[in-house]
């Protein structure tokens, strides 16, 4: 479908659906999402269903937000706030977003600001014309969120201009032909470490994850045929934030592809911390790297966030589901559907089968699947882990004869995932009088990660 044929039908539908008393403004394509602007935003929220019944007409997702001219100016909005929320609330932050028209309130005590039955944040939206939403403060603050944040922020103008590029590129006709799907291994089969695949059909052309190898200088194959120009490419689509799955993205930024990037939200500040601690490491050892800060930049400016179980079209033919895939913080299971239902593929990504001490188990049922490409590292059938019951036990045992011999105990874990299972553990354990209350101490970026884990209490169990 064209872009014209999809705003007349998004106009058509809109007739169909709305009252008259409710205007739009304004119908705009950003990235995977048809946007709609209203002055009458509480009248649109409180019809009943009318945005799933217009996304229904469409196939497609989308959004509604107040017309620019209802927003007032941010600092003047922010003086409103403080004073319509009660100072019980402790208000800690505001992140303004005019790309979607919304401000987060981050709060101590989230219910004070939000008000019996949402009373206050509807007296505020009516007043500030911005869509308010509250979050609890996080109990340790990020820096590399609020950075990403900051950041978003200065590169408003060019972010809104390529995603409305991205919008039509998703909204062009497809080829009339057959669909036929193919994937492509470029990095990561019977080895570990750069995982990198191709999805493709007659119309798309798909990347996922784009890893390094942590034991050598290879590259997942850059060179190969189906995958050049960089810029042909529609998507990349990311698994999770390890740099055997990340480490190269920039690469392909520096080399020439301009478009979006799928992953979760925590994933995406998780990896602009990896990369750039990955920039400083080939720094301190005087090795000449792939990419610099300025790529990392590039690539949050191209990430287009989505929760799980969110089916969302990112190209003319691909809609892309991200389900839990159990393994570090936002990690997430690539399900692909291709065509009108003609062929469904998943790409797993690390997954664990089991609740964690942080996350739940990853999904392992899904509407329809044809084809699953399995990640299989300790899969083979000499690989037996012992359980996590069994692993925290020898832990607690190996932690008690060091202390025992008044020893220090040093635990080198990742600083993603694991690290942050290791304290939960320790913290337990003293907790319960199973192990004796001593000092712990944080080296490298395992604190920063964990703040990361705190923004983003909707991905933990």
């Amino acid at each position: 479908m064209s872009f014209d044929s999809l705003i007349e039908q998004t106009k058509e539908a809109l007739r169909e659906v709305l009252p008259e008393s409710v205007v739009v403004t304004d119908i705009e394509l950003e990235g995977p999402h048809i946007v709609l602007y209203t002055k009458q935003l509480d009248s649109f929220l409180s019809g009943g269903d009318l945005l799933r019944q217009i996304a229904q007409r469409l196939h497609r997702r989308v959004l509604v937000r107040s017309d620019p001219a209802s927003l007032i100016d941010p600092k003047e909005a922010e003086k409103l706030i403080r004073e319509t929320i009660p100072p019980e609330a402790e208000i800690t932050q505001l992140f303004f977003e005019p790309e979607t028209g919304e401000v987060s309130i981050e709060a101590s005590n989230p219910g004070a600001a939000i008000g019996r039955g949402g009373s206050t944040l509807n007296d505020l939206k009516r007043r500030i014309g911005w869509i308010p939403t509250v979050v609890r403060t996080p109990p340790i603050p990020s820096k590399t969120v609020e950075e990403v944040r900051i950041h978003l922020r200065n590169v408003f103008d060019e972010r809104r201009a390529f995603l409305k590029k991205v919008g039509m590129r998703i909204a062009r006709d497809r080829l009339p032909e057959k669909l036929w799907v193919r994937s492509t291994a470029l990095g990561g089969y019977r080895e570990v470490g750069r995982s990198a695949h191709l999805l493709s059909s007659q119309n798309s052309k798909i990347m996922i994850d784009c890893g390094l190898d942590p034991g050598s200088d290879r590259t997942p194959y850059f060179s190969a045929p189906e995958l050049l120009p960089l810029d042909s490419l529609d998507a990349v689509v990311i698994t999770h934030a390890h740099l055997d799955h990340v480490g190269l993205v920039p690469v392909l930024l520096k080399y020439g592809y301009k478009g979006p990037i799928y992953c979760t939200a925590p994933t995406r500040d998780l990896m602009t911390l990896m990369l750039l601690d990955a920039i400083k490491v080939v720094n301190q050892e005087a090795r000449k790297g792939l990419y610099d800060s300025s790529h990392v930049r590039e690539l949050v400016q191209r990430v287009i966030p989505l929760r799980w179980g969110e089916t969302t079209d990112i190209s003319s033919d691909v809609r892309l589901t991200l389900h839990n895939a159990g393994h570090i913080l936002g990690s997430s299971i690539c399900h692909f559907h291709m065509g009108d239902g003609d062929h469904n593929l998943a790409y797993s990504g690390d997954i664990k089968f089991e609740r964690s001490w942080l996350f739940n188990p990853a999904t392992n049922r899904f509407p329809r699947l044809e084809t699953l490409v399995l990640e299989s590292t300790y899969g083979g059938f000499r690989d037996v882990q012992p359980t996590r019951q069994q692993a925290t036990e020898d832990f607690t045992h190996l932690v008690n004869k060091v202390l025992s011999r008044h020893g220090h105990l040093i635990v080198p874990v990742f600083a993603v995932g694991r690290s942050q299972e290791v304290m939960l553990v320790l913290e337990e354990k003293m907790r319960e009088g199973k192990i004796p209350q001593v000092p712990v101490y944080l080296d490298g970026m395992i604190f920063e990660a964990t703040a990361i884990h705190t923004a983003y209490p909707e991905f933990l169990n």
